[in-house]
This record gives C-alpha cells, structure tokens and sequence, in this order.
C-alpha cells in the first residue's frame, strides 16, 4: 500500500463534536493472540487535546490522495489499549494494564477511571446502563452505570454468577475436561475471553479456550457454551439473526439461534480464509448481505450472503491486500471500512459492487499496532469521527469526510 502525502492547507473548518444522544449497544471486535507481545514504546500517562477547532480538513483530494488529521491524542493507559466503546455521551476505552478509562465528550476530558486490578481487559460492550468486561482471567464482569452514587461505575456482578456456580457443581454431567486432568463447569471460560458481542437480549462471549458461549443480560444466566472452533476465537459480531466467529484456525463460522425448533445455537456455514492464517476480524454490513474478515497475512477478505434475507449460504467475492502486516480490527461505517493493523496504519476503504473494496487513504500516526477502532454513528459536517487504540497506550481520534475521491480498486 502507499503511503499518502500530506495535502497543501486547506479552508480552516470548525468542528463541533455532538453528545451521542442514547446509550446504545455496541460492540468491539477484538483481535487477540495468545502469541502477541507489547513492544510498544514508553507512553506519557498525561491527557493531551489537541485544539480541534483549529484544525484543517481537507475538502479535496490530490492525486486520488486523502489526508487524514488527528484531532487529539488521549493519554492515560498504563498499558496497551485493547477496546473501545460508545456508551452515551461517553467513549470507554481498555487496556491490558487492567484499567477502564471514561471519557466524555465533546471535550474528550477524562471523567472517571475503574475496574483496576481485575486483570487485563480484553473486550468490552454495553448495553443499556450496564458496561460489560471480559478479562484474561477468563470471567466477565458486569458494571452498573448510576450517576446517584459516588462510584459512578460500579461493579454489581461477574459472569458465571454464584447462583451458576450454585446450580450446577454439584452435578458430575456439568463438568467438562478443558486439558488433561483438568475439569471445569461447561458455563466456564477456560483460557482469556477476546470478544464480546450483544444482540436480541443475549451476550456472546468467545474466548481462546475455542468455545462461544451465549449469556442471557435479563438474568445473567449462561445458556449455552458451543465448541466453535479449533483454534482461539478472536472476533465476533452479529447481525440480522446470525452471529459470527473469527478464529486463528482461518474460518468464520456462521451460528443461528432457535432455527427448526431448536433452542440453541446451530451451524449456518463456514466462510473459508487463507490457508494457514489467522482471522483475526470479523464485520458485518447492516443488511448482513456482506462479511468482511480481516487477516494476519494483512489481507481482508469480502462474502456475499446468498439468499433472500435469509442468507444459507456465502460466496467469496473479494480478497485485497489491505496491510503490508496483520489487520487486527476493523469497523464499519456505512459504506466505509476500516481497518487497524500491525503496521501501525489505518487502512480506509470504500465498499464498491459486488462487496469489491477501493482504497481512500491511509492514516498513519500510531506509533505501534492498531488494536481497535470505533466509528461514531453522529455526523460531524461531512464526515465521521474514528476513534483507534494501539498498542503505543494512546487512543486518537480522527475525522473522515464521507466525500473522499476513490483510488483504484482492491484485488
């Protein structure tokens, strides 16, 4: 991929950030390995906002070039950020240094910071007033949004619940061997949880143990767990009925809920990667029409669902070379995709017909890995905010106009 060149000065433009107006779920895809190492350098734990009233966005391109600027630079991780999310007027972003950092908007100041010393953060939703964390140590925990106490994020639970716990150990049948000698209850994780995803009143967890498992929000009850894959599970997300899994064993797998009487989780397909390459994303179009999972050989690859709605059924339809080093993440926004990688640059791309990609820009400033990225749903004049977290402990936050000019399509 080429680097782009920075665009002559353009028009100052002014840059008003809105509240995000309702606490909706959303979800964080990340790409975790067992084998990953934080080579990142030393980072300043001092918050640092960049004026963005000042800044200068580009109203057009030059040779099928776009620049991109970074609007602030937020510094506070004692380690490498490994999520991030939208709660209401909040952005939540996680580290592996165990700390959950809040921050508000529009002015991105630091508001409130928890959950240390419950080990390293590895994903994290939310739903409602509850934020929801999965931890290297295997368990989720659940934390009560209340502006009425002084604790504003307040841990009120940890998945599996006692009453789980209570329920079920004392019934051999419940117990599953996770390695030799060794036997756990089937409603436990038994190796670091990567993801986590929400939809329809149910939480799904994936973990590198290879197993999902399915987590009822009404009553924090764990339904089902699902052998899904041979390998760890490093993404998942779920659309229009369906939720599907990345894996380091190079498949997305494809699981329906309640279909033909069933009360449980059954296999809709497989989506085939690249031999001998880790799928570490995993996302999906709002129609659910296309799936896009993004590799460690830095490639993403596209499927179209096949069918009425109802997809049975997925065709392979596009493979670019997104990356010069692995894509760890990825997020949509409309017809835009996004993707982080390992070569410290965000790739933005531009969904095209028949799911083919074409490239916008990149943008670079990261001084590690890109871990994590979260679009903005609120329009900001003609773009979109991107917030990305690396493994350089720094989250940025960027501005991308929707009305960048196409460079040549990805094959």
């Amino acid at each position: 991929m080429v680097l782009l060149t920075m665009a002559p000065p353009m028009q100052e433009a002014v840059l008003s950030t809105p509240l995000l107006s309702s606490a909706t779920a959303s979800s964080s895809s990340i790409s975790s390995t067992s084998s990953e190492a934080d080579d990142s350098p030393p980072a300043s734990h001092r918050f640092e906002l960049l004026d963005v009233t000042k800044y200068e966005f580009p109203s057009k391109t030059f040779s099928g070039s776009q620049t991109y600027k970074s609007l602030a630079v937020l510094s506070g991780h004692v380690g490498s950020v490994s999520c991030l999310a939208l709660c209401g007027e909040f952005i939540l972003s996680a580290s592996q240094g165990k700390d959950i950092i809040v921050w508000q908007q529009p002015d991105l100041r630091q508001f409130t910071k928890f959950g240390q010393g419950d080990g390293s953060v590895k994903a994290l939703v939310t739903v409602s007033n509850k934020v929801f964390t999965a931890h290297q140590d295997s368990r989720i925990r659940v934390w009560k949004v209340s502006r009425s106490s002084e604790n504003v994020f307040k841990l009120v639970d940890t998945l599996p619940t006692t009453k789980d716990y209570l329920g079920k150990f004392m019934k051999q049948s419940n117990y599953v061997r996770t390695r030799r000698h060794h036997k756990r209850l089937w409603i436990e994780h038994a190796d670091s949880i990567s993801c986590l995803t929400v939809y329809d009143g149910l939480i799904y967890s994936g973990s590198w143990d290879k197993t999902l498992k399915v987590w009822r929000i009404s009553d924090l009850k764990c339904l089902e767990s699902i052998k899904a894959h041979d390998d760890a599970i490093n993404s998942l997300v779920a659309c229009k009925g369906t939720v599907y899994s990345a894996s380091a064993d190079g498949k997305i797998k494809a699981w329906s809920w309640g279909k033909e009487g069933k009360t449980s989780h059954s296999l809709k397909g497989i989506l085939e990667g690249h031999k001998d390459v880790s799928l570490n994303s995993v996302v999906v179009s709002e129609d659910g029409k296309w799936v896009y999972g993004g590799g460690s050989d830095g490639f993403v690859m596209g499927w179209e669902g096949q069918g009425n709605g109802d997809f049975v059924s997925w065709k392979l339809v596009s493979e670019t070379k997104a990356h010069h080093m692995a894509v760890l993440c990825m997020c949509l926004m409309g017809e835009f995709l996004c993707s982080g990688s390992a070569d410290k640059s965000i790739g933005i791309w531009k969904r095209e017909a028949y799911g083919k990609l074409c490239t916008v820009g990149v943008i670079n400033g990261h001084e590690g890995p890109v871990k994590c990225l979260q679009a903005s749903p609120c329009n900001v004049g003609s773009g979109f905010l991107l917030y990305s977290g690396g493994l350089d402990k720094s989250i940025r936050v960027w501005w991308v106009p929707k009305n960048s000019a196409k460079r040549e399509d990805q094959q």
